[in-house]
């Protein structure tokens, strides 16, 4: 049986992938600089795995 990649992730995971602390993480997203998120009819609050990658890749840099 083969498992499908995780398309949503919880911020504890997205923490986890990014190092850095909660309140940094929802400070950057209340200042729109933080990666695109869903806000679930629960409350919680998710980030597509696509998003997060396409975030990072903007802070990508190339070699000089």
């Amino acid at each position: 049986m083969t498992t499908r990649p995780k398309t949503l992730l919880t911020i504890a995971e997205v923490l986890d992938e990014i190092d850095v602390p909660k309140s940094t993480f929802y400070r950057w997203l209340n200042t729109g600089r933080g990666p695109r998120s869903l806000k679930l009819p629960n409350g919680k609050r998710k980030v597509r795995r696509c998003d997060l990658d396409a975030w990072l890749a903007t802070f990508e840099q190339t070699a000089a």
